[in-house]
């Protein structure tokens, strides 16, 4: 322990003496396969069946492709950084843990809060998303079953608070059963993905990559709170199409591959996590961006990208719709069935990244303490609750929006602390023992900042406000409680 105040930070030791309380032991059962299928489980889904078509008619055209590698070097950058300090600090909380050890306790608040952000509003916008799949596929066998349904003055949506409650009441019974079933979902939903390629590819025609950037176009709303922020300082009229689009896409599409974080947040249920939550990091990462950049490769070639654009209606183009319009009926359905799998192990894994930095919050004293413990399936199931409700309240009763960009933009800010802190632990701590090192210490941890602050600077500037709010609950929320109740802060007046 050292410093104090709101610097006062919690040593790496005393995190991982923690870890073997009784009363807020975690299981462990997770091997560096596991973690792998975590990874890829929640990262295949979100960006490959709701945000890959719609991103290349409403924002880059066929240099979405671009725009997913742009995305994924950034990944791969702070996916270094996390391994090496997942295998050094193998504890639950992921970003919150590491921002502990290096930076203080208000730091870590200010990331845990993010955090918070970031698991909740994925959950919400992927259950949101799985529920119109479910519509999808009642249609397909005749039916007409609504999934959204209007209750009083607002919508509500049913599909969500299914997925939600099932998924939770899952997790609460136990990680490793958790893991089985995410196995056998991905396995499905993998099968879809290599479906899509393979046949998809018989349908490409070269002139629809033709232009690969389009021209620039006016932002739709007209206002320039909905262009990113870059476009705007840059005098960019718009982050629709062109350069400043392509740009906007890449920060967009970050949006799919929020996931390998995830898998840090589970160290402390992993056996030997020095050696397997490097693998499951950089392994799932490695896997799903090849899966990625070909399926924007055969979609965008599939069908204009005009064609990809969000109708009058409001309603997102999906890769079911480049087949449907190819007359492949028999592949749609396929894709929507797959798709449904795929986004519930979406939805599973990041309620399970929730609860567990829930978890490592309150094992801290930063919120209740009594969400740190553990029931008899050696899970933190009054965290889970908690997420579980509060999921099923912003998805069941209130429109998706613009929830991915906010995800984005706590996503971004977690990795560039991340990132800074591989710098200043390898400074402070060069006799921990670490599993993994990140490589070229410290090129690589600046890299990675560099291009997760970029990709934030491309963020709609509305994005940027509501975050800055959300930053602002978060400071009351940490003075009105955690300073005064947080466990450390304890322990330091007692030695004292």
């Amino acid at each position: 322990m050292a410093g104090t105040g709101l610097f006062r930070t919690k040593s790496i030791e005393q995190s991982i003496a923690d870890t073997d309380e009784p009363d807020t032991k975690l299981r462990k059962d997770l091997t560096a396969w596991d973690l792998t299928v975590f990874g890829v489980a929640v990262v295949i889904g979100a960006g490959i069946f709701t945000v890959t078509a719609s991103t290349a008619g409403n924002v880059a055209g066929p240099s979405v492709v671009i725009a997913f590698i742009i995305a994924a070097i950034a990944c791969g950058l702070a996916a270094l950084c996390y391994a090496e300090f997942a295998s050094t600090v193998p504890v639950a909380g992921s970003a919150y843990t590491f921002s502990y050890a290096t930076f203080g306790e208000f730091v870590a608040w200010i990331i845990g809060w993010d955090l918070v952000l970031e698991f909740a509003l994925a959950a919400a916008v992927v259950a949101k998303g799985w529920s119109a799949y479910l519509s999808q596929v009642f249609s397909l066998f005749g039916l007409d079953v609504p999934t959204i349904v209007p209750l009083g003055p607002v919508d509500f949506d049913w599909g969500t608070v299914l997925i939600v409650l099932v998924l939770g009441t899952l997790l609460a019974v136990g990680t490793k059963l958790s893991s089985r079933f995410s196995q056998v979902i991905t396995a499905i939903k993998v099968a879809v993905v290599l479906l899509v390629i393979i046949v998809g590819i018989g349908y490409v025609k070269a002139s629809n990559y033709v232009p690969f950037i389009p021209p620039s176009q006016p932002s739709p709303s007209g206002s320039s709170l909905n262009q990113s922020l870059f476009s705007l300082i840059a005098g960019g009229q718009s982050s629709s199409f062109g350069v400043f689009g392509l740009l906007a896409a890449a920060s967009v599409l970050f949006f799919a591959f929020i996931g390998f974080d995830i898998v840090a947040t589970t160290a402390e249920e992993t056996r030997n996590p020095q050696r397997n939550v490097p693998r499951g990091i950089l392994g799932s990462l490695g896997i799903v961006t090849v899966l990625y950049v070909a399926v924007s490769l055969v979609v965008t070639g599939m069908e204009p990208y005009t064609k990809l654009a969000t109708g009058a209606d409001g309603v997102k183009k999906t890769l079911a719709t480049a087949f449907a319009d190819n007359g492949v009926h028999w592949a749609a359905a396929v894709i929507a069935i797959g798709a449904l799998a795929g986004l519930t192990t979406v939805v599973m894994v990041l309620l399970l990244g929730q609860t567990r930095v829930l978890f490592a919050m309150g094992r801290d004293g930063l919120i209740p303490r009594g969400l740190a413990r553990t029931g008899r399936h050696g899970t933190p199931v009054r965290a889970t609750i908690l997420v579980v409700i509060a999921v099923v309240i912003a998805g069941g009763f209130f429109p998706s929006g613009d929830l991915e960009e906010m995800v984005n933009v706590g996503t971004l800010f977690a990795f560039v602390l991340v990132s800074i802190g591989v710098i200043v632990l390898r400074r402070t701590r060069p006799d921990l023992p670490r599993g993994f090192r990140t490589p070229l210490v410290p090129v690589v941890p600046i890299l990675a900042v560099i291009a997760c602050l970029w990709l934030m600077l491309n963020l709609a500037v509305f994005t940027w406000v509501r975050f800055l709010i959300w930053m602002a609950l978060g400071v009351l929320v940490y003075f009105a409680y955690g300073y005064r109740k947080s466990t450390l802060a304890s322990f330091l007046d007692t030695k004292a």
